[in-house]
């Protein structure tokens, strides 16, 4: 199973059009490339094909495009990220991202758990759960499990 089997599960499980779908796998494969630490990371992504290019695309910690503008909710973002340090910036970037992109939370929790089985499939169980458990935060602020 590749990235993009993954992308048209979700889409269709969680009922959104494939360019969304693609944003929310990206940016959550992101997050857990900024915060998943050790080998089990890179295993992961070794397992599911492409998974790295998408979080690449969808990098939550890429400078925030030209002209965005950003406001109060770019500085509060910041200024977590500078306390909190990379991975709660991460956190809090991804899930502002998917906001942005007009979700709402009960759409980012049943693609975000979708994602999950889908890479449970194609990662295993173990290898799986091990990477998120690695992210302690991403499940609480993405709703999940």
């Amino acid at each position: 199973m590749n990235v993009q089997d993954i992308v048209n599960t979700v889409s269709q499980k969680a009922g959104l059009d494939q360019a969304t779908t693609e944003k929310v796998v990206g940016t959550i494969f992101s997050v857990l490339e900024h915060e998943a630490e050790g080998t089990s990371a890179s295993s992961f992504f070794a397992k599911i094909p492409g998974a790295d290019d998408l979080a690449h695309q969808y990098d939550v910690m890429a400078a925030a495009p030209a002209g965005g503008g950003g406001g109060f909710l770019s500085s509060l973002q910041g200024a977590l990220g500078g306390v909190l340090g990379e991975k709660a910036g991460a956190l809090v970037d991804g899930l502002a991202a998917l906001k942005a992109s007009g979700l709402d939370m009960a759409q980012i929790q049943k693609a975000g758990t979708t994602l999950i089985q889908q890479a449970e499939a194609a990662a295993g169980p173990d290898l799986t759960n091990e990477v998120l458990g690695s992210v302690p935060g991403l499940k609480s602020h993405f709703g999940l499990g």
